[in-house]
Order: structure tokens, then sequence, then C-alpha cells
């Protein structure tokens, strides 16, 4: 029931946001704490309670203390609320409007804005309505510029994120540099990825090792307390972190966006929109481990009744729809009849056949396969280099023309435009054209020149391709002496050696001694495939070609 007005509560609504607080001291919490204390003490105004939200947009109805007075007057226990201005209240001119002329007089709520001159108990004038839109256009033009700033430093390469990533930390210079306590957590997970665990498993994994949450870490970094489950790994958590390319040493910017400053939601953009400049900081793992990652999760995910995914997965494809090969298994089917499937056929998105091959044949073939191949480098290692060199000379060569052309064109755009911009420059100086037009075209040149810099650094940041050629090698043969003889495929090995792998359907469909063509893409050479014609009989022979 609702209690006389001496009962009900006088509510003093105090309210700064970040952008407020750049515009002074004249609209800081205790200044307006003290305004409003006074104008109620010399008006008669009694119960007074403090509603106040330290650091929250007005645009935004989502706020602690606006939501906790709103109830508090549906409920009937607010007689008067007070604020410094109509800005205070809210930044939307919906939000204020709906409050000021609908909620407020359906309580029998009086309103008061103190410097504004504002008080329903005289009534609202539509001054009151002008303000409240210019307190709107206030908070839009804010937002504008904000976004303007945001933009030219993403362009610019810059980091416009603000929290920091799980695995770093701040230097006092604000660049990303490892942390000692969770780089190792992270490098762990990838590998742990690499190696064929699946999201589940990996949380299960650090749960049973207790290892701090990102969440539980920051608050303890922060020197706060999180005591509720602190070391239980969500699925999403491992997830994001395993697509994060900034792990392997990449800034992303704008790979989100919001609508509008009033929509607040976070969207995720398209890959068109982004940007993304390689090798801004020191990377946590090597570019190979995360495209391994990436390569497993193009491929099915779900994992078995062990934790573990299949380890073909992202590599296996259909060598005539070019569709991923699934693996089909389940709990009461025997191991050995796990076998895989044209996912183009199954979806029936193409007229494809089924492209059947059973997992165990699958891992004998590329097994044979790797063993002859790792073999040839390890015991005659200068024929392999030489014959791995001479297949991929000519398209570096190529692309090496083709990036130098290209470096040239982006190098006399730039001195292009700084010459434009130099020459605009005396235009306005002369008198020649208005301050407004050398802004407009002054500000599209840089925009044009800064959008080509960043180009042109992610250009220069490529390795000789080469000299990538030849580390590929090098690296390749070294890989290959580590091992005697192939016993087992795991997903390390398929990882060091195999890029893709393509099944071609049976001469003869249904067929129990005509097997599939099979060919194989070596990282060292994927221009140079490995053709597998595989006969299925009972000895398992077959025959490997152009090694």
């Amino acid at each position: 029931m609702r209690g006389s007005n001496t009962e009900q509560i006088t509510a003093l609504y105090c309210r700064l946001s970040q952008e407020d607080l750049r515009a002074g001291e004249s609209l800081s919490i205790e200044n307006q704490r003290l305004m409003l204390k006074d104008y109620a003490d010399k008006n008669g105004f009694r119960n007074c309670q403090y509603y106040i939200d330290d650091g929250y947009s007005g645009v935004s109805s989502n706020r602690p203390d606006y939501q906790r007075m709103l109830s508090d007057v549906e409920n009937g226990l607010i007689g008067t609320v007070i604020v410094k201005d109509q800005s205070r209240l809210s930044r939307n001119y919906l939000e204020a409007g709906r409050l000021m002329e609908l909620v407020f007089p359906a309580y029998d709520v009086r309103f008061i804005a103190v410097t504004d001159g504002v008080d329903s108990a005289n009534g609202i004038n539509e001054i009151s309505g002008i303000k409240n839109l210019f307190n709107d256009f206030y908070a839009r033009d804010c937002s504008r510029k904000i976004r303007a700033v945001q933009r030219a430093k993403g362009e610019r390469g810059e980091r416009v994120g603000t929290t920091t990533p799980y695995g770093y930390m701040k230097d006092e210079n604000k660049h990303l540099i490892p942390d000692p306590e969770t780089a190792p957590i992270v490098k762990r997970i990838f590998e742990m990825s690499a190696e064929g665990k699946g999201v589940r498993k990996i949380c299960d994994i650090l749960t049973a090792e207790k290892v701090l949450t990102q969440s539980a870490y920051a608050a303890k970094r922060a020197g706060k307390q999180k005591t509720k489950s602190p070391y239980r790994w969500c699925l999403k958590t491992v997830r994001e972190m395993l697509k994060n390319r900034i792990y392997c040493g990449d800034t992303v910017n704008f790979s989100t966006y919001t609508k509008s400053n009033k929509l607040k939601k976070t969207l995720k953009n398209e890959p068109e929109n982004m940007l993304i400049f390689e090798n801004t900081h020191e990377a946590l793992i090597s570019r190979m481990l995360f495209d391994v990652v990436q390569k497993r999760y193009e491929g099915r995910k779900k994992s078995d009744k062990f934790g573990e995914t299949d380890k073909f997965a992202g590599y296996l494809y259909c060598a005539e729809c070019g569709s991923k090969l699934y693996l089909h298994r389940a709990r009461t089917l025997d191991p050995d009849k796990n076998n895989y499937m044209c996912g183009g056929y199954q979806s029936r998105v193409t007229d494809c056949t089924s492209h059947y091959i059973r997992e165990k044949a699958l891992d004998a073939i590329v097994q044979r396969c790797l063993n002859s191949v790792v073999a040839l480098a390890r015991d005659h290692t200068e024929e392999f280099y030489r014959m791995s060199l001479e297949n991929g000379e000519a398209e570096a060569q190529k692309q090496l023309r083709e990036d130098e052309k290209v470096r040239n064109e982006y190098e006399t755009k730039i001195t292009q435009l700084d010459n434009a911009i130099q020459l605009l420059y005396m235009d306005r100086s002369n008198g020649k054209i208005t301050d407004e037009r050398y802004d407009t075209l002054s500000a599209s040149f840089e925009k044009e020149q800064s959008e080509i810099k960043a180009k042109l650094a992610a250009l220069e940041s490529k390795v000789d391709k080469m000299k990538l050629r030849e580390k590929c090698i090098r690296d390749f043969i070294s890989r290959a002496k580590q091992f005697t003889k192939i016993t087992k495929l795991t997903p390390e090995i398929l990882r060091a050696f195999v890029k893709r792998i393509e099944v071609y359907e049976k001469e003869i469909k249904h067929s129990r001694t005509c097997g599939n063509r099979i060919v194989i893409y070596l990282t060292v050479a994927p221009d140079k495939p490995i053709m597998v014609d595989r006969t299925e009989t009972e000895s398992g022979e077959m025959l490997i070609k152009n090694i």
C-alpha cells in the first residue's frame, strides 16, 4: 500500500560515465551528491536515499542502481526523483521521454532536474523533450568520434581490444608479452588438441590438475578471491582459445562489431571486414601448430568415448567432389569396421558416390607410404633435398616476382599520396581551397595511405619464399631422421609430414579386391603429390609410385 509523501523515499540519482568524466569535475559523483543533498535540504525534501551508477553510460538502461530505483518506483516506495540534469537520467531520448511522460506520472512520482529547471510539479514543457533529444545527439556524436579513433588505431595495426588475453601480460609500454605463469598452459592446450584430444578431454585434464580458469586467474591477479569452481574449465573457453590467432603472434582487429551506440549486443564480423596483422608480438605457439589445430577443426570435432577425436579430421578429402570424408563409428561397432565416407554423398549436396574406405585400411596405406618417404629422406638426404627443392623452385620464383611487383606498386602509391597531401596543404595555405575541403580531402588521402601501408607491412612480413621452402625441406628431413620406422600413425606424425589426403572411388564399385586410389600431399612438397594405388588383398600389398 502506498504511504504518505513524507514516508516515501526522495531518490537522489547520480550517474557518471567515462565520457562524462573527461568533461570535467562538475559532473563527478561527489559533486552531484553535494548538489542534490543541498537542493533537497533547502527545499524540505526528507527521507533522501542515493542511487549511484558510477562508470555507466546513459545510453544503456542496464545500470544496477537505475534498475533498483525503477523497481522502487513501481513498488510505490519513491515519491520524488531528483537528478542534476536530464542527461543523468538517460541519454536515450526515447527512454527519458518514457520515464518523464509515462512512468513517473503513472506512479505519482515528482521528477526534478536541478540545472535544467525541470520540475514535474509545474508541468513538463516542450523544452524538456528537446533537451532529451540533444542529450541523445551528444551520446551519438561521442560514439561516432570514439568509433573513428578506434577505426584509425585498428587500421594502423594497433590492438583495439581492451582485455589482456589469457597467456599474456602487458609491459610498461602496454605491449603484449608472454605471462610466465599462463603461457605454458596455452601452449599445452594447443599441443593436446594437435595430439587428437577433444575439447571436453582437455577441460577434464585441466580441471583434474587444478589449473586456475581464466576468470579465476584474473581474479587472483586483481587480488580478489574466486571461490566458485576456480578449476572448472568450460568447453567454450577452450574452443575460443584454440581459434584465436593472437597466440601465433597476430593481431586481429574488428572481429566483432555493434550496430549502433544503443544496441550493445556484440556481433561477429565477416572475415572480409576484419584486419589481420601478422607478427605484431611474441607468439606463444608456432604457426604450424596453430594451422594443424585449425585443420583439425575443419573436420568433424566429435570425440569418441575415450575423448579422442578423429586423427584424419581436416586432412581427408574426396578427390571427385572436394567434400571432406567423415569417420563413422559407434559404441556397438567393431573398431575394425570403422570407415570413412564422402560428406557430399551423405548429405546429398553433390551427386558423388560413397568413396567408402575402412579406417584400418587407410591407416595401413598412409603408414606404409610415409615409411617409404621417411626412409628416402633419412637415408638419401642430399638426393631428397635436391628433388624437393627442384619441385618448388619455379613456383617460388614466380611468387617472388609477383610480390616484388606488388611491393613496388604500393611504395609508388604511398609516395604519390605524400605528394598529394603536401600540394593540398599548399593550396589551403594559398587560399585556393577552404579548410573544410582540405579536411575532407586530406582525411581521404590519409585513410587510403594507411590502408596501403598496412598491406605493404603484411607483404614485407612474409618470409622469402625460397628460404621458407628450403627451411621446410630441411625441417622435413630433420623430422624424418627422428624415425627409424613408423609403427603407428599419430596426430603428431600426420602434422609433421602430411598436408592433405585425397581418396578416389573404387574403379569397380563394391569390389573386395579393387581398392581406392589415394593421393597424399606432403608438407614439404604440396605441389608434388604421392600417388598410391591400393589393392585390397589379404596380404595388404600395395604399390607406391612417384616418390
